[in-house]
């Protein structure tokens, strides 16, 4: 029997990292002359949430809002090989993230096609995507795709019956009652939770306890970057579990490499605690091993600062 897949529904993104060397100051202006730059492109928001469950050899189902502007395109080229891709329509262009970098070190970031735009109906193909998921779990990234009314109805009748996790976003929905674990970091959880204690701890106890009841969840995971995870169940007292071992490194996407890998274990039938063990532990892997840069996607010589353009 084939095991059901992991469905992930939230708002995609384009990130294009360009990395070259800087060996002098623009006469212009005291910045740096950035030459020899190579661009590399991937997919972000739940497209990157998406993709890492696809590496973790899982059958995925990516239901997201997709346009049909040349970064589209390109995400489309991205994830099309590696997973099943499931959009619904999009009036506004794709939103990119781009990043300049000089010797290693980050220089600047250019966003471009954040101006809104308005995500169309849940399709036949979306519905039936998530009501046939082993395991459902939300990025949003808010761009508007979880704040559909019908999309949340399905959301909220997957809760009742497979597990459910939610990565919520300030400019994002809250999650739909009844779902298994949200996760938030520290202060995405400070500016849900108003009110909270000044230290660190406090804070993250506080607000768990607070959005667990708020949002109808059955947990609240608070990510804590280096000190790993803070689990609030119904339960006993909240559980602080740390990662197995320091690291260091590019943490972009770590939020995405723990919710994918706790999404992955609760439909492995991994109990709760267990399933946050193990997720602070791929996060902190993934951290580890570089962050973005661990997916090896494709490089190419890099063109303008502009819109990227589909390439074949």
């Amino acid at each position: 029997m084939t095991a059901a897949p992991l469905v992930v529904v939230g708002d995609v993104l384009l990130d294009r990292d360009l990395a070259g060397r800087s060996r002098r100051l623009s006469p212009d202006a005291a910045v740096p002359v950035v030459d020899g730059v190579v661009e590399r492109a991937r997919p972000g928001g739940a497209g990157l949430a998406a993709l890492l469950a696809t590496r973790d050899g899982r059958d995925v189902i990516l239901v997201t809002a997709l346009g049909h502007d040349d970064g589209a395109d390109l995400l489309r080229d991205l994830l099309a090989p590696e997973l099943t891709l499931v959009a619904l329509p999009w009036t506004g262009r794709t939103a990119q993230k781009v990043r300049v970098q000089a010797d290693g070190q980050p220089l600047l970031r250019v966003d471009f096609g954040d101006e809104g735009g308005r995500v169309g109906a849940l399709t036949g193909p979306a519905r039936r995507a998530i009501a046939t998921a082993g395991v459902v779990l939300v990025a949003d990234y808010g761009r508007g795709v979880t704040a559909r009314p019908d999309l949340r109805a399905a959301l909220a009748a997957a809760a009742g019956t497979v597990p459910v996790v939610w990565d919520p976003h300030p400019r994002g929905s809250a999650p739909v009652p009844g779902v298994t674990l949200a996760t938030p970091n520290l202060a995405e959880a400070r500016g849900f939770a108003a009110g909270s204690p000044p230290d660190e701890d406090g804070a993250a106890r506080w607000c768990a306890a607070t959005l667990r009841h708020a949002w109808s969840a059955r947990a609240i995971a608070v990510t804590l970057g280096r000190r790993g995870a803070l689990l609030d169940t119904a339960n006993g007292a909240p559980l602080l579990l740390p990662p197995p071992a320091a690291c260091h490194g590019d943490p972009c996407g770590a939020g995405d490499r723990f919710s994918t890998a706790v999404a992955g274990a609760l439909s492995d039938g991994e109990p709760l605690v267990g399933a946050v063990r193990h997720a602070v532990a791929a996060a902190a892997r993934y951290v580890a091993d570089g962050g973005p840069a661990s997916l090896h996607t494709p490089s190419r010589p890099a063109s303008v600062l502009a819109p990227a353009r589909s390439v074949s």
